[in-house]
This record gives structure tokens, C-alpha cells and sequence, in this order.
């Protein structure tokens, strides 16, 4: 019987296929790319590793062209057997670039002799894969073009620009097209928050009864609400909005409140009668907003749902696969007439057809950078399961299907309106007042007051019904419902309430607001903010206090440098114009090889070699020996009373302060826009050692000081005596400010000789490590030595003999694998549905599920860990899959050399088109590349 191999990307997309597929298909799965770049030495073929672009993975010098190497040997051996039973050949990878390119690398790869088809869809249903089938089309070139012109791009961005890092701020940094811009935003809004000053200033809320029987409003009943001083002497009172970003005033003609002038002003119209001098009404309109793109999905899943980028991804990606929604990663708003439909039903028999436009409504969306998108991210098919009805793939996958049906399903509803109210109401305060206030007084000791009060009547909620407002703080202000006055009725004072106010900075951004962000400039692609977002978290360029993203000190030095060498890198206009170059690559408006070229070798026609501009030169050793890492690494925090300078710095070991000779380690917690001078002023004044009496044996004074790993006590000081001095880490629950002598004492006796095996007479001691306290068997004749973890810095002082024999006599465990531990049990998982149990690790507390394990990060505390940010963690750690076992390294059996035939680099299969002239890449003298 005649057989179709499909091949996708992901197992689970597999699986479902296979299920809407009969047997006459066998779908299988590439496991993500098989080829792709050489990432170290390593995978360099021999043949190329003298070459000396080979790490680099891309020869500059010969047109860019790549060097691939396949990364899934295993898969790509069980897609060659499949596919020597098969009798044709459908690439069914996702329909955008990436997607395209894998398509690609796969027919370079497999090199089928059977009839190759492209099969493309933005939904896994029936339907939608048949339709595939019967409609397949030919590889798209113009897309692979532009997304290796990406990759080719991206490579020499990071690999050329990160060891730049490494030498002058700190190893193991990295730098990227989208990821150095993301780093960018988040340091310019951390420094925007350290120029910031707070100005303070006070408000009055008035709650006031309306009185019946007064002006035309004679019959109504009286209603209490609340109303705020807008107006003093005809003068305006300030709010936060009047004040710059140095707490001064924008204007003169307002009048500021203090706490003096709040009081008098509450005290005496406590009890006043008030008029209404005015209302305006102004009716609204709001349009529901658009189907969900990938942007706008993870700025509302986080605003409405809590969720992180990567945590929205992931639950749409299961989704997809799963046939429940449509295709997460696209740019359009447009909905198919199938999708219309099935909405408008929807809202015609849930809601009622007088809440159904009489047409459907349409959404264009002219947006910057805009991918080959399809169609919005909406529920999958025609017959969409209601809110609540996917419960079988884990409680974030069901909450995100809820808000997608619910954002699709409003956008095919009419508008909510009502009308927007405003009153204003006039009084006299009798009191006394500071001349500055009392400017335009009626008469001495008497002052005119204005009160305003804001809300909104709701006539028709339209769409809702379904979609509803986000919480207060989110998107949009709560509703007031206010009585319903008009001028000449009356009000009485009732209480009055003063509030002191502080104007605060701006705020920090917030995954859901950086996407925002990234997307309003046209920075990179929404479909990789999440990767990103989690990229400069794992790299220590970020780390999240709540909801907010905290630039570490490293992101600091960090940008400073690429604004100061590479500042059209990280240039917000220059690197949308590349998203809009690659788009022009992917048209065919453009061609790859002479941007490739402009990029990194610049102006070639340049009279000097710091004319061209080019990638090339601007990381050369020449240019590179101009840059002073002291300058880059140094943030300014102010002067001292003396004029000297306090500096923060990142050094080899974490940021410190420096004034001078004398420095201080910054706490991992400390936000930058917390280091004020007085707050640094206070560490460097902190001492850097304290004696905590004289060891008994040497007469030395016994220290403690702070280390690279932390708190330790030491006999004397090294230059008190000719050996090294004795020293102990402090224990975990000890800290320098509260250890004693005798507790010093106690450490200073370790390592602790705890008897002898009377096996083989080896001695068995105990002592504190960097990774905590364990015990050591010493090695005797052949044996080695042997290690045991220990379950508590107790033990360090009270594990006897017979205890250390039975912990050796238990299996060894590996460096990181720890005993039975049952932890503490913070809640159930909403993805997986199982217990989250938060851990002590070798290297650090870690929540789990049972399956996958999530490292605490920085700015977590596991004593307040919450469900939500557990679930976080485990939804991002969940996203990059199991962890890849290493393959054990076979030995080979020596060979004698023989000269090794040099490959050409992989080159694409020649497309059916038209050839283009490409410009053909000038050669310039190979120059040594920086280490």
C-alpha cells in the first residue's frame, strides 16, 4: 500500500495529525531543526577548523556563506529509514520563516528522490489538514532567503560582539539584535527613576449627600458620593501630573497644598453647603478591541492572567498543537468568513441578536514590520468548545483558551456606550490660609472652593458582556456611577478626608509592557519577545522584583558600552529598519548578500579604515584597545561631603562600591534606583572586618570578615604572619553581625577528623564546602577517596564515627542529587495539575512538580514564593523541554592522518526562479580576530 511520510516539528503536533490523518500517512516529527550553525569549536567539521572563520560558522570573505552541521544525527537517521518506504513526501513545518527554513534544511538534508510537497495550515483540524493535502504549494525561497539572511545576521551580531563583553565587562555575557535593544530599554527607564525626585504634595476628598427638594431635581431621593478640590481662589490645586521629573513645578498657576493648609481647608468645609454650578455630559464609545496577534496576546494574558511571555507562549503552543486555536504567532487581525461566522452564531445565541452588529466586523492592521501573517489567533474550526470546555492540557492552557475565545467572540459585537458625567459643585471655606493660597480670596479669612466629580453611566455594555474591563491598574480606570445632578441642586459636606501624596518615576517595565514597547518601535518579532524576555533574565542582565523587570548593574556596564562604541547597534530607528530590510529580502525587493556585506564590512570605498562603519572593524583589536573597561564598568551615584566620587562597578566577582581605595560588595537585591548616595555612603561607612576577641592558642585576633563566597572568620590577617591564616565560612544561619567568639572557636575546628574505618584504617573527617557540609573518606593504597554529602551543618559538630560509616555505606550520589527531601508544598501547578514542592538544592532552592525543576532566581525569596510565580518558573523551565542527555563519547581507534579533503560550506538547492544579480562581496585582508 502506497504511504505518505509528513514531517512537522514537535512531537505533539505529530500526534495529533497522525489522529486526523489514516494509515496511508506516517507523521513524524524533526524534534525542532536538524541543522543549524556550528554553537562552539566543537561542532566545527575537522575539515574547517583551521579556517580561521570556522567558530564563527560563516565565511564573510566568500559571501557569507554558512556552515551547517546537523545538530539531530538520531532523527535525522530514523527520517531516512521512514522515508525509504514512503512514496511521496509532505514538509508540513509552520508557514512562517522559521517554519519555511526548517522545510528547507530538511529537503538539504534528507535529499528525498520521491515527490516533495509543501503542505501549510494555521490550524490542525480536519478540515484544515485535508485542505493542506489537497492544496499543497512549492517551498517558498524568498522566505528561506530571509530567514538565513536572519540567522547569518544574528551569528555575526552575537558572535562578534559578545567576546567584546567578555573582555571588557565579564565572561559568559551576550549580545543581540533584539535582546541588547530590550537590555537598553529597561537601563533607560531604571536611570530615568534614579534622576527622578519626588515631589510632595496634598489633595481633599469630599464626600457630600446630594439634598432633594432643591433646584429642579426637587423629587429625588438623596445620594451620597464622593468629590474631589479642584480649585482654590479661582486657582487651580495641584496634582502629580504638575510637577517635572525634578519635583519642581511645570507652572506657576497652580496653588500646591500642604499638610497645614489640608487640614484648615477640611476642618472648615466640613459640614458646608455646597452648589452645583454645572454638568456637562459627553457621550462614549468603545469599540471592542481587535482578535488576538501574538502581541497583543501576551501584553492581555499578562494583565488579565498574570502570565510571563514565555508562560503565554508555551500554552498556546500546546493549544495549537492540539488543534484548539489557531496559529500563535502571526501579525493579522483578519478573521476568515468560517471564523466570522462561527462567532456571530456565538453571539446570537448567547447574548441576543441586538447585541450583533447588522454586518461583521472587519479588522486592517497597517503594522510596522509585519510578518506573512494568515489570520488572528482565534478557537480552531467551526464549532468552538465554550469557556471552561478544555480542561484536558493543564489549567494554563484552559485559562488562555478562555481569554482567546472571549477576545474573538467580543470583536464580533457592537460597541458599549453610555455617557461620561462631569459636576462641579462651588463653596466657601471660612479659615485661615498662607498668602500664597490665599491670592484671589473673596475676602480676608474667607476662600472660594471648586469640588469636581467624575463618572460614567453605562447604557449599553455591548461586548462587555463578554470581554470586560481589566482590573483597576491594568488597562483602564475603574467606572463611578455618580447621582444625577444638575445645576442649582444642592450638596452637603459630609466628611472630608486630606491624603498626603508623593509623585512617583516612572515605572519599571513589565513583560506585558516591554512587549508593548518592543512592538511600538518595530523591534524584532513579537513571536520571539518571549525567548528574549527569558534570555536577559538568564543572563543576569535582568531580574524581576514582582511583575517588574530590574536591570542588574551588569546590564548597566553593558549598554554603556554599546552606546558608546556600538551605538547604531542598539539605535531603535536603525534596528527596525532591519526588520524592514529583512522583510524587503523576503519580497524579493531586496537581495541578502550586499546588506550581509554593508553590514559587516561597511563602506568598503571608505578613505580610512574608521570611515567604513562595518561590524568588522568596529570589533578589531585597534579599535577595541581604545575601550577602558574602568569607564565602561564605573555608574556614577554621586559625590560625598568631601567632593570624592562614589562609584558602582561591576567587577569579575558582582558590582561594588568604590570611593577612592575603599570599596564595598552591593547587596544581589538592591535595585539601582535604590542606590542613593546616603544608601552608598552607609555601606562604604560599614566596617570591613570585626574582631571578635583573641584565639587562645596564637594570641591573634580572631576577624570576621565578608568573601567571595561569603562571610568567613579568620586567625589573624595575612600580613600578620608568615603562613596563611586559618579560615572557616560562617554557617548559613549565622551572620557577621551576631557570631561570637565561641562560635568562631567552633568553626575554626574544622576540618573535624571524625575517627578511622577500621576497614582499611582510612581516616573519615567532616568540613564545610562551597556547595555545604559533607564528610571525606581519605584515600588508602588503590582506593580512592570518597565523599558524602551531609544533611545538615549540625552534623558538622556532632556525626559520630558509627553515623559517617553508614552514610558511606550508601550509593554516591552525583554532584546536585540530593536525598529524599520532602520539602514544602506551596500549591497545585495550574498547567500540570500536580504539587508544586519548593526544594533545597546543592546549588540553591528550586520549586518542582515531580517532572521538571525550576532554579529560584534572583529576587525570589523562598520563604514568600508564591503559586503564581512557581507556576512561572515551571512554565518557563517546562517551555525548553526535557533536558538533553549527553551521548557518551565513543573512542575511536587511532588512524593514521591523511590530508583531509576541504567540503564546501552547505549550499542551497537552486531554486525555480529567475536568477538575481548579486553584488559580488569585496575581499579584504583577513585580519586577526579579536580573542
Amino acid at each position: 500500500m502506497a504511504t505518505s511520510l509528513v514531517i512537522v516539528e514537535s512531537p505533539a503536533k505529530a500526534r495529533t495529525i497522525s489522529r486526523l490523518l489514516g494509515d496511508e500517512y506516517v507523521v513524524e516529527s524533526s524534534v525542532g531543526h536538524i541543522r543549524d550553525l556550528p554553537r562552539n569549536a566543537s561542532e566545527v567539521p575537522a575539515a574547517y577548523k583551521s579556517e580561521s572563520w570556522a567558530t564563527l560558522g560563516v565565511n564573510p570573505d566568500d559571501g557569507f556563506k554558512p556552515l551547517y552541521v546537523v545538530t539531530a544525527r538520531d532523527q535525522v537517521r530514523r527520517l531516512k529509514s521512514l522515508l525509504r518506504t514512503a512514496d511521496e513526501l509532505y514538509l508540513a513545518t509552520d508557514e512562517d520563516r522559521e517554519g519555511e527554513a526548517i522545510a528547507w534544511h530538511l529537503l538539504e538534508v534528507l535529499n528525498p528522490q520521491i515527490p516533495v510537497r509543501r503542505m501549510v495550515f494555521h490550524e490542525i483540524t480536519a478540515a484544515a489538514i485535508r485542505d493542506a493535502i489537497d492544496n499543497p504549494r512549492d517551498l517558498d525561497r524568498r522566505l528561506v532567503d530571509a530567514q538565513e539572511a536572519r540567522r547569518i545576521f544574528d551569528r555575526l551580531y552575537g558572535y562578534e560582539v559578545s567576546p567584546v563583553l567578555w573582555r571588557k565587562v565579564a565572561p559568559r555575557l551576550s549580545a543581540g539584535r533584539v535582546q541588547s535593544v530590550a537590555n537598553r530599554l529597561i537601563v533607560e527607564r531604571e536611570r530615568e527613576r534614579m534622576a527622578f525626585r519626588a515631589a510632595e504634595y496634598w489633595s481633599i476628598t469630599a464626600t457630600l449627600d446630594a439634598q432633594p427638594g432643591t433646584g429642579a431635581g426637587s423629587s429625588r431621593a438623596a445620594e451620597r458620593f464622593d468629590a474631589s478640590l479642584v480649585s482654590l481662589n479661582e486657582r487651580r490645586i495641584a496634582t502629580g501630573r504638575d510637577f517635572d521629573q525634578q519635583g519642581q513645578l511645570r507652572a506657576d498657576s497652580v496653588s500646591v497644598l500642604d499638610a497645614d493648609a489640608a487640614a484648615s481647608l477640611a476642618g472648615a468645609l466640613t459640614g458646608a453647603q455646597f452648589a452645583v454650578t454645572s454638568r456637562e455630559s459627553k457621550p462614549y464609545r468603545r469599540r471592542p478591541p481587535a482578535p488576538f496577534i501574538t502581541s497583543t496576546l501576551q501584553q492581555a494574558a499578562g494583565a488579565r492572567l498574570g502570565f510571563s511571555a514565555s508562560r503565554t507562549m508555551a500554552a498556546a503552543q500546546r493549544l495549537y498543537e492540539n488543534g484548539r486555536i489557531t496559529y500563535m504567532r502571526t501579525d493579522s487581525t483578519t478573521l476568515s468568513g468560517q471564523a466570522l461566522g462561527a462567532a456571530r452564531r456565538i453571539v446570537a445565541g448567547r447574548y441576543g441578536a441586538d447585541n450583533l452588529p447588522p454586518k461583521p466586523r472587519i479588522y486592517t492592521r497597517k503594522v510596522k514590520n509585519a510578518q506573512e501573517a494568515h489570520e488572528a489567533i482565534r478557537p480552531a474550526g467551526e464549532s468552538w468548545p465554550a469557556p471552561g470546555g478544555v480542561t484536558d492540557l493543564g489549567g494554563d492552557a484552559a485559562r488562555l483558551y478562555d481569554l482567546v475565545w472571549q477576545r474573538t467572540v467580543a470583536s464580533q459585537m457592537i460597541d458599549a456606550t453610555g455617557e461620561t458625567v462631569t459636576i462641579r459643585l462651588a463653596g466657601t471655606a471660612a479659615c485661615d490660609l498662607a498668602p500664597a493660597l490665599s491670592q484671589g480670596s473673596p475676602a480676608a479669612g474667607r476662600h472660594s472652593v471648586e469640588l469636581s466629580a467624575a463618572g460614567t453611566v453605562v447604557r449599553s455594555p455591548g461586548f462587555r458582556l463578554v470581554y470586560a474591563p481589566p482590573p483597576a491598574g491594568a488597562d483602564e480606570e475603574p467606572e463611578r456611577i455618580l447621582p444625577d445632578l444638575d445645576a442649582g441642586d444642592a450638596a452637603t459636606a459630609v466628611s472630608l478626608e486630606p491624603a498626603e501624596h508623593r509623585t512617583s518615576p516612572p515605572a519599571r517595565f513589565t513583560e506585558a509592557s516591554l512587549v508593548r514597547r518592543l512592538e511600538e518601535l518595530g523591534v524584532g518579532r513579537p513571536s520571539t519577545y518571549a525567548s528574549i524576555i527569558e534570555t536577559i533574565q538568564a543572563r543576569g542582565y535582568v531580574w524581576k522584583k514582582g511583575s517588574s523587570l530590574v536591570p542588574a548593574f551588569t546590564a548597566f556596564a553593558t549598554v554603556g558600552l554599546m552606546e558608546r562604541h556600538f551605538d547604531h547597534l542598539v539605535d531603535y530607528a536603525l534596528t527596525a529598519r532591519m526588520e524592514e530590510d529583512l522583510d524587503e529580502i523576503a519580497s524579493g525587493e531586496r537581495d541578502a548578500q550586499p546588506w550581509l556585506t554593508a553590514f559587516y564590512f561597511g563602506d568598503e570605498g571608505a578613505a580610512t579604515p574608521e570611515a567604513t562603519g562595518g561590524l568588522r572593524y568596529l570589533v578589531s583589536d585597534d579599535r577595541l584597545a581604545d575601550i577602558d573597561p574602568a569607564e565602561i564598568n564605573s555608574i556614577p551615584i554621586g559625590t560625598d561631603a568631601d567632593g570624592e566620587s562614589v562609584v558602582a562597578r561591576v567587577g569579575r566577582f558582582g558590582p561594588y562600591l568604590r570611593r577612592g581605595d575603599a570599596t564595598r560588595p552591593l547587596p544581589d537585591d538592591l535595585a539601582p534606583d535604590e542606590l542613593t548616595i546616603e544608601r552608598a555612603l552607609e555601606l562604604l561607612a560599614a566596617p570591613t572586618e570585626r574582631v571578635l576577641g583573641t584565639d587562645p592558642a596564637s594570641g591573634l585576633d580572631i576577624i570576621v570578615r565578608p568573601g567571595r563566597f561569603g562571610p568567613y572568620v579568620s586567625v589573624g590577617r595575612p600580613d600578620e604572619t608568615d603562613d596563611r591564616p586559618r579560615t572557616a565560612s560562617l554557617l548559613s544561619a549565622q551572620s557577621p553581625e551576631t557570631v561570637t567568639l565561641e562560635d568562631a572557636l567552633q568553626l575554626l575546628t574544622l576540618p573535624r577528623a571524625v575517627g578511622v574505618d577500621p576497614a582499611d584504617g582510612a581516616e573519615i573527617t567532616v568540613q564545610n564546602g562551597r556547595f555545604g557540609p559533607y564528610l571525606t573518606k581519605a584515600p588508602v593504597g588503590d582506593a580512592k577517596a570518597e565523599n558524602r554529602s551531609l544533611e545538615s551543618e549540625e552534623q558538622l559538630f556532632t556525626l559520630t564515627l558509627d553515623e559517617a560509616l553508614a552514610l558511606l555505606a550508601q550509593p554516591r550520589r552525583r554532584r546536585g542529587q540530593q536525598a529524599a527531601n520532602a520539602g514544602r508544598e506551596i500549591g497545585q501547578d495550574p498547567d500540570s495539575g500536580k504539587p508544586m514542592v519548593l526544594k533545597d538544592g546543592r546549588f540553591g532552592p528550586y520549586v518542582t512538580d515531580g517532572e521538571y525543576n525550576a532554579s529560584l532566581r534572583q529576587g525570589d525569596d523562598a520563604d514568600t514564593l508564591s503559586v503564581e510565580r512557581a507556576a512561572e518558573l515551571l512554565a518557563m523551565r517546562r517551555a525548553k523541554g526535557p533536558a538533553k542527555k549527553r551521548a557518551a563519547r565513543r573512542k575511536q581507534p587511532a588512524r593514521k592522518k591523511s590530508p583531509a579533503k576541504k567540503k564546501s560550506p552547505a549550499k542551497k538547492r537552486a531554486a525555480k526562479k529567475s536568477p538575481t544579480r548579486k553584488r559580488a562581496a569585496k575581499k579584504s585582508p583577513a585580519k586577526k580576530k579579536p580573542g
